[in-house]
């Protein structure tokens, strides 16, 4: 008999896992479809012996403490600040937009006030922000518009940003320093030993039992638990009832090249020429001492792995639908990505469950007090 059965062994459901083993002593089943723990974050040593992660670039970046402290638990931590370049009119200049991606591109000097300025003098006034073309307008104008993004986001959604949430691009800042770092937060570190060494001592616990190349729909029948976190697509353990909730895929492809690099850093993205949407060099990002150097060409289209929700209205309405059965199904809670179908970066699904987590101490607690325990969500 499982207290609880997770399915998915990525970050929430292994996040879970651990905290309800080490603080509550409960005894876990987890299940992943897939033949490895980690979920999306899984890196390997290919066949030359360089680490890459299977399912492209992953960069740990939070101004938590409370989760950076958390994971640094299970791994130390390298030190990584992420840059990013965008091959435009035959260049390879700074993305997010900032003072050197406006005076390479446009052959200016301008100060960070003049920068400011000139932004200002190309953005386009809006009345409304509703899609992503109106956020991106409004910031940057036209040219920028069509040098860096609308031809990045058809490669990446299939779709126009004028048929995309204003979500979308909201999360893309443009500065007006020299700052050529793609985050800014105040802790972004690497895992030294990779995100694989990093998953497999949170699951090292006694009361953690794991089982891969599993569906959990084929063993939960033959299998007594008393709750389960779900992890996976809502619409899939609802069986599609309302239909299917769609998602963005990527294929990835790598190339191992028998030089110590490829490109000048770890990302570049291509927004126009190329069937690909960006390339990454793992060495920048685990720091890696090889003399081979492996990257990933990243292809995005409609079938595949889940990896994107796609952030349009009618598909945000579908997702309340199975939201509603969701609230109402005892014994499971729903978490991550794929469960409230929302893009989360790393340091969020972390604190969702840890939140979560806290949520269920309390449940147990008030259950072991004799109290009634309200329906779980």
């Amino acid at each position: 008999m499982y207290d609880f059965l997770i399915v998915g062994a990525g970050l929430s459901g292994t996040v879970l896992a651990e905290r309800l083993a080490s603080k509550e002593g409960k005894k876990v089943l987890i299940v992943d479809k897939r033949n490895h723990i980690g979920g999306n974050t899984f890196d390997y040593f290919n066949s030359e012996g360089v680490l890459v992660h299977k399912y492209g670039p992953h960069i740990f970046h939070t101004n938590s403490l409370d989760v950076f402290n958390y994971l640094g638990k299970f791994t130390e931590w390298r030190p990584y600040e992420h840059r990013v370049l965008a091959s435009v009119d035959g260049m390879m200049v700074p993305i997010p937009i900032n003072m050197n991606t406006i005076n390479a591109l446009y052959g200016l000097n301008l100060s960070s006030e003049e920068v400011s300025n000139f932004l200002k003098g190309k953005a386009e006034k809006k009345d409304r922000i509703v899609t992503s073309e109106d956020v991106v307008l409004s910031q940057v104008g036209k040219d920028l518009y069509e040098k860096f993004f609308k031809g990045y986001t058809r490669k990446q959604w299939g779709m126009d940003p004028s048929e995309l949430d204003a979500a979308v691009a909201a999360r893309i800042p443009t500065r007006c320093n020299k700052d050529n770092r793609y985050f800014t937060d105040t802790y972004q570190a690497m895992p030294l030993h990779g995100y694989t060494k990093m998953f497999e001592r949170m699951l090292d616990h006694p009361n953690i039992a794991i089982m891969l190349n599993t569906d959990y729909k084929d063993l939960e029948k033959w299998i007594p638990y008393d709750k389960m976190i779900y992890t996976g697509p809502i619409d899939y353990f609802f069986n599609h009832c309302y239909g299917y909730l769609p998602y963005r895929s990527i294929e990835f492809k790598f190339k191992t090249f028998g030089q110590g690099n490829y490109q000048p850093t770890g990302t570049v993205n291509y927004p126009n020429d190329q069937a690909y949407t960006r390339i990454t060099e793992f060495k920048y990002l685990t720091g890696q001492q090889h003399e081979k150097t492996t990257v990933v060409f990243e292809y995005p289209k409609a079938d595949g792995d889940p990896y994107y929700p796609v952030p349009r209205p009618e598909n945000a309405e579908l997702y309340k639908k199975y939201q509603l059965l969701a609230q109402t199904t005892p014994n499971v809670y729903f978490s991550g990505r794929l469960a409230t179908y929302k893009y989360y970066n790393m340091d969020q699904v972390v604190g969702q469950s840890l939140t979560l987590f806290k949520k269920i101490q309390t449940e147990l607690l008030t259950a072991s007090n004799g109290q009634k325990v309200p329906l779980l969500q």
